[in-house]
């Protein structure tokens, strides 16, 4: 099931949490994450609102062909050096899938341009029962944050 975050949707935490928990409620999002701008910030924010726990999956470099790729090993220290998420990693080369089943998210939080990355994906998030969101555009790609001194 995907939602579009809204108003209406700040109740998903709430379902989450009557459903007698034992454990955090995982929220994941994933991405390349080049150049950490004010959007992104604003996603991993409203994302984090989501639940108790955020964890953020970074592109695996074989996966990350953007023009202005940088090495994962840069991507994980700028993010984790961010603060805003409780664990940092970077996503399986081959199997994304496998990284969902480890983590066992409860949300999947996507941005307003994102979709998941395959057909397998997509069917073990529904079978372990993964709610994905997805959040509407906000301004800032085109200012990068002040970590840039950590990215470069």
């Amino acid at each position: 099931m995907s939602w579009v975050f809204g108003p209406g949707n700040v109740k998903i935490k709430k379902d989450l949490k009557k459903k007698d928990r034992r454990r955090p409620i995982t929220v994941f999002v994933s991405g390349c994450y080049n150049r950490v701008h004010r959007a992104h910030i604003c996603m991993l924010r409203w994302a984090r609102t989501l639940g108790d726990r955020l964890v953020i999956v970074l592109t695996h470099d074989a996966h990350n062909r953007k023009p202005n790729a940088l090495p994962a090993a840069q991507r994980l220290r700028a993010l984790r050096a961010l603060g805003l998420a409780d664990k940092v990693i970077v996503g399986a080369r081959q199997d994304f899938p496998a990284v969902l089943r480890r983590e066992r998210p409860d949300i999947i939080v996507l941005g307003y341009d994102q979709k998941m990355p395959d057909a397998a994906t997509e069917s073990s998030a529904r079978r372990l029962g993964v709610r994905v969101v997805t959040l509407p555009w906000s301004p800032g790609k085109e200012e990068h944050h002040a970590c840039r001194s950590l990215l470069w």
